[in-house]
């Protein structure tokens, strides 16, 4: 793993494949990491330059010093890919909170994205884990954030996959080493808190992104895992409405990661759509 600077910031990233080849940028979910994608890295790497990074503020970088935002966090992203020298259009393909922000991206840089690849994505929809709207409770978010220890973060780990093999000890390490960094629950309540409340995902930001995106209609692709517990999968068909020039999948016995439960399946899914070259 490697830090590059970006605006006086460290940014946390890992990168694959050769620099000349087509750029390909993996974004995580909120709290979590670069780790997420690692199992794409071996699978794409062959014809791409793969790039995933730890988002200001979350992994193991550094925040920026402005209030996290999705907008803050899509600049940020365009900031440290310019930093790494990649100014080529890029494929995106984001998770979670991941897919909100490359979205964003998108609408913000609409000439720098080739293809676009939502991996249960947040925008769909406000149906959310209860755990994630108890964060907006006032003076309930910051401590419960501070009460992440192995026994927690294993509890935390095991609702993000449908097969518990995939709970190992060293996501569960990777997971208290997170949350121990000094802007860990600050970033997270302000992220969670700029994209909706205790009664759920807030439909304005939704609305109007979702709005932005299908006047850019890259090629894109949605995917689900049927047993996510923290976005459902009844989003995937709410993306397929959203976004009708979108290719969709739901994978069956999987949970909020297809990426890391279905490493394989999903790459051979993402391979049509990164053979799509920059319009």
């Amino acid at each position: 793993m490697k830090y590059v600077d970006v605006r006086g910031v460290r940014i946390r990233y890992h990168e694959t494949g050769s620099p000349d080849a087509p750029p390909v940028l993996l974004l995580h979910g909120i709290g979590r990491s670069l780790e997420d994608w690692a199992p794409q890295h071996p699978l794409l790497a062959g014809e791409h330059r793969v790039i995933s990074l730890d988002m200001p503020g979350f992994g193991l970088s550094q925040r920026m010093p402005q209030c996290t935002t999705l907008g803050t966090l899509a600049d940020g992203v365009w900031a440290t890919l310019d930093a790494l020298g990649e100014t080529r259009p890029v494929h995106l393909m984001g998770n979670s909170l991941g897919g909100a922000v490359s979205m964003q991206m998108l609408v913000d840089e609409p000439g720098r994205v080739t293809t676009l690849a939502l991996v249960n994505s947040a925008g769909f929809g406000k149906e959310v884990t209860f755990a994630l709207r108890m964060l907006a409770i006032p003076g309930l978010g910051r401590p419960l954030l501070g009460r992440i220890d192995p026994r927690v973060a294993r509890r935390l780990e095991r609702n993000l996959f449908a097969d518990r093999v995939h709970v190992t000890a060293e996501r569960v390490a990777m997971a208290v080493k997170i949350a121990k960094q000094p802007d860990f629950a600050a970033v997270y309540l302000e992220t969670a808190r700029a994209l909706g409340g205790f009664r759920g995902v807030a439909p304005r930001w939704r609305t109007e992104l979702l709005a932005r995106v299908a006047r850019h209609p890259k090629p894109t692709l949605v995917v689900w895992g049927d047993r996510d517990l923290i976005l459902p999968a009844a989003h995937l068909a709410a993306a397929e409405l959203a976004l009708p020039h979108a290719q969709s999948h739901l994978f069956t016995a999987t949970g909020h990661m297809p990426q890391l439960e279905r490493p394989e399946e999903f790459a051979g899914l993402v391979r049509p759509l990164l053979a799509q070259v920059a319009a």
